[in-house]
C-alpha cells in the first residue's frame, strides 16, 4: 500500500544546539513515509545557520537541492556558492566531506536524500572524530592507538 502525506502535516525534528553549531529544523520525509532504504528529508537552514559539522560518509551516498535561498556549500575543502534549483551529488567516501552554509538573508530549503547504510562510519575532519553510527560509538582520531596488529603472536 502506497503511503501518501502532506508535508504540512509531516512531524518535524528541530535541532538549535549551539555545540551542534547548528540552526536547523528537519523534515522527516522518509521516516515518515516508512521508507527502509533511503531517508529523503527537508532540511531548512536559517540565515548564519550550518546544515551540520563538516563531516563525510564511508558508505552513504547523498543527494542534494536546493529548493530555496542561497548559501555556500563546503566541499572537499572549497566552498561554493550555490542557489535555488542547484543539484549537487555527493558519492560515499571519506575524502568528500560536506557541508551547507547560510550566508544569505532566508531560510536555506535543502532537499536531502540518501541511502541508509547500516554500516556507515562518518568523518569529522574539523574535530579529528570518526562516529560509527550503528554502535554509536565516536572516537578522536589523534587518540588512535599506533603499531597495534591483529597478529595474535606478535
Amino acid at each position: 500500500m502506497k503511503k501518501i502525506l502532506n508535508i504540512d502535516n509531516m512531524p518535524r525534528e528541530h535541532i538549535d544546539d549551539p555545540d551542534f553549531q547548528s540552526k536547523m529544523q528537519t523534515l522527516l520525509i522518509g521516516n515518515a513515509l516508512g521508507c527502509e532504504k533511503i531517508y529523503v528529508n527537508i532540511d531548512y537552514v536559517k540565515p548564519g545557520g550550518k546544515s551540520v559539522k563538516y563531516h563525510s560518509h564511508s558508505k552513504q551516498e547523498e543527494f542534494f537541492l536546493i529548493m530555496q535561498g542561497s548559501g555556500l556549500l563546503r566541499m572537499n575543502g572549497e566552498e561554493v556558492s550555490i542557489k535555488t534549483g542547484d543539484v549537487i551529488s555527493k558519492p560515499a567516501g571519506q575524502e568528500i566531506a560536506h557541508q551547507f552554509i547560510n550566508n544569505g538573508s532566508e531560510i536555506l530549503q535543502i532537499l536531502d536524500a540518501g541511502t541508509r547504510e547500516k554500516d556507515d562510519i562518518a568523518t569529522y575532519p574539523d574535530e579529528n572524530v570518526v562516529f560509527i553510527r550503528n554502535k554509536g560509538l565516536v572516537f578522536d582520531i589523534k587518540d588512535s592507538m599506533k603499531g597495534w596488529t591483529s597478529d595474535p603472536n606478535s
